[in-house]
Parts: C-alpha cells; sequence; structure tokens
C-alpha cells in the first residue's frame, strides 16, 4: 500500500498536481487558525501576564514566525513553477534588440519572476553585454531582480497587508526602469572594464526543453527547499529583533528619528541601509516595527529599499566588471530615486 502511495511509480508521482491540490485547504486551515493557537499558547499554556511588555514581545515572535514561513513556502511554490519558464538564455533574448525604454519596462518585469540574486550579478552582466542588451536595460534587469524578490513580497503582505506589498512593487519597478533608462541615456560604456567587451560571445547549442507539468511542479519544489532553507534562519532572527523591539521600544522615540514630519528622516535612512547588508527576509520584520512605533511608511520603504536594493556584496562584486565612475552612477540614481519615493509616500500618506 505504502509503495503503492509513495514508490516512484505511485499515482501521486505521476500526477503531482495532486499533491499542492490536496495541501492547500489544509494550508488555509491552518494559517486561518494562527493567532488563536498563538494567543492560546502565550495566555493559556505559558499563563503569561497581558500586560507585560515581555509577553507582548514572545506573543508577536510565536505568531509572526510560523505566518511568515508558511506564506513564504506557499508563494515560493507558486514562483518557482513561474521560474521554471525563465532561463538565463531565454531572458536574455527576450531583451536582446529591444529599444531603450521599452527594454527597461521588460527587464524590470522580467526581473521579478527569474531567479537572480546579487550574486549572480557579475555571469547575467557579461551575458548580456555579449547578447548585445543595452547597457541601461542590464542595470534595470540588475535593480529589479534583488528589490523586488518573491521573499520581499511575501513578507511585506504576510506583516503588512497586500496594499503595502503592492506599493512595494509598483515603486521598485518605477525605481528599477527610470534608474535604468537614466544610466542608458548618460551613455556611460566607456566605464564598463575594457575585458568585458573583448570577452567573445560564445553561443550555447544547447535547447531549452519544454518541460513536463511535472517538472514544473518539482520546480516549485525545489524552490521552496533551495530558498526557504537558505533564508529561514534570517527570519526567525529578523522576527526576534523586531518583537524585542516591539515590545520595548517607546514610540515616542522612533517617530521622533523617522517620523513624518521630520525633514531628513528620509535621507537619513538611506545612509543608514546602503552600507548595512541584509536580505528581505532579516529587514522586513524590522521595518514593521519601525512602522508600529511610529516611522512614517516613506522612511521605512526608503530604509528598506536600500538595504535590499544597494547591497555593499552587490556593489563589490560589480566592481569586476565597472570602473568607479559607474559604480557611483548606479548607487547615486538608484539612492537618489529610493529617496524621491521615501519623499513622495510621505507627503501622499
Amino acid at each position: 500500500m505504502l509503495k503503492y502511495i509513495f514508490g516512484s511509480e505511485s499515482y501521486f508521482v505521476k500526477n503531482k498536481i495532486l499533491i499542492p491540490i490536496l495541501l492547500l485547504p489544509l494550508w488555509f486551515i491552518l494559517y486561518h487558525y494562527l493567532e488563536p493557537l498563538a494567543n492560546t499558547v502565550v495566555y493559556n499554556v505559558f499563563g503569561m501576564d497581558l500586560s507585560s511588555h515581555l509577553t507582548e514581545a514572545i506573543r508577536f515572535f510565536i505568531f509572526e514566525v510560523p505566518k511568515v514561513l508558511m506564506l513564504l513556502i506557499l508563494i515560493v511554490f507558486g514562483v518557482g513553477i513561474i521560474r521554471s519558464y525563465f532561463s538565463p538564455e531565454k531572458t536574455r533574448k527576450i531583451l536582446e534588440g529591444k529599444p531603450l525604454f521599452v527594454g527597461n519596462v521588460m527587464a524590470s518585469l522580467l526581473g521579478i519572476v527569474t531567479p537572480f540574486c546579487s550574486c549572480s550579478a557579475i555571469p547575467l552582466f557579461l551575458g548580456f553585454v555579449e547578447a548585445g542588451v543595452p547597457l541601461g536595460v542590464t542595470f534595470s534587469f540588475l535593480i529589479a531582480a534583488p528589490l523586488i524578490n518573491e521573499v520581499a513580497v511575501v513578507l511585506l503582505f504576510g506583516l503588512f497587508g497586500w496594499k503595502t506589498a503592492v506599493i512595494y512593487m509598483i515603486t521598485g519597478l518605477i525605481i528599477a526602469m527610470l534608474a535604468g533608462w537614466v544610466m542608458g541615456i548618460l551613455k556611460l560604456e566607456k566605464y564598463v572594464e575594457e575585458w568585458v567587451y573583448e570577452i567573445k560571445a560564445v553561443k550555447a547549442n544547447s535547447i531549452d526543453e519544454e518541460l513536463s507539468l511535472n517538472d514544473r511542479i518539482d520546480s516549485g519544489f525545489v524552490a521552496v527547499n533551495d530558498i526557504v532553507s537558505k533564508v529561514w534562519i534570517y527570519i526567525v532572527l529578523g522576527i526576534a529583533v523586531g518583537a524585542g523591539a516591539h515590545g520595548y521600544i517607546p514610540e515616542e522615540f522612533m517617530a521622533s528619528l523617522m517620523g513624518k514630519d521630520v525633514w531628513y528622516s528620509v535621507p537619513l535612512a538611506v545612509l543608514i541601509g546602503v552600507p548595512l547588508y541584509s536580505n528581505a527576509a532579516g529587514i522586513i520584520p524590522i521595518v514593521q516595527v519601525l512602522l508600529e512605533k511610529g516611522a512614517s511608511l516613506g522612511t521605512s520603504l526608503a530604509f528598506m529599499m536600500s538595504v535590499i536594493g544597494l547591497s555593499l556584496p552587490e556593489v563589490i562584486i560589480l566592481k569586476k566588471v565597472l570602473k568607479l565612475p559607474l559604480i557611483f552612477t548606479f548607487v547615486g540614481v538608484v539612492g537618489t530615486g529610493i529617496i524621491i519615493v521615501g519623499f513622495i509616500f510621505n507627503f501622499i500618506f
């Protein structure tokens, strides 16, 4: 019986789409009851005082960790299936020969669904240059890929709601599109290291295989295993820091430093965020507490974007293919875009 259910010839192995279909209702039931379960554990099982700062910090941690991890697993699985349609070669072909602004828009959109991070910056950059993709379009992709990733969107959706997640996606796309477009207009190709252009483009003879539905479902499970196994510790640590701040940091302090009425809060947040390095999993739970304690939405978004989108490791990696004037321009243009977005959202909200 077990061999029939779980063996290599089982019905579920041959029809893997049934696995997520059966598990999805269980996911929704558990997710729905997470908050009452967390309250039961803290107030009834632990018997903690409702008015204690420690109680609120622990309740925050016990509720947020499983909630964020569950959301992450669900969305990463879906994005993993979507990613199975986009190989690096397909991505380059899509962007090849596109006019400047159209290419910036397409590159930014592709950056959302393709599995590339800052550690992939050099091979991606070289591949795009070899394929004849304009420099500005390449930078739109390199900005969007780490900035608007599924981890960030999932955490924002889970912690702040869909409106904040959509705002983040839209502003991230605008920054990636406009920053790449500006860098394309400036004609900065001369600041790319000479050896990059001397590389002969080697066209791969491999043909993109048409994957079956089972293969694409496998891609979803592989994405969950790869991504969640790498970021879960950052999620736990980030939420732990956030829980401590949630329970103990006075609202007046945070409002005085990052509040809407503090004119320098946005540039200060970006200056603090740029040299820091964290992924979305580690920084967004902290941003949640900043907002709860009185920091404005625009300042919080600017801080988060500067940490995720202008990571120090990516800048160091890009130094191998770019000269300093181009790197400074890249940081300056993206940083300016983030600051402008922060001011706009502080003004609107």
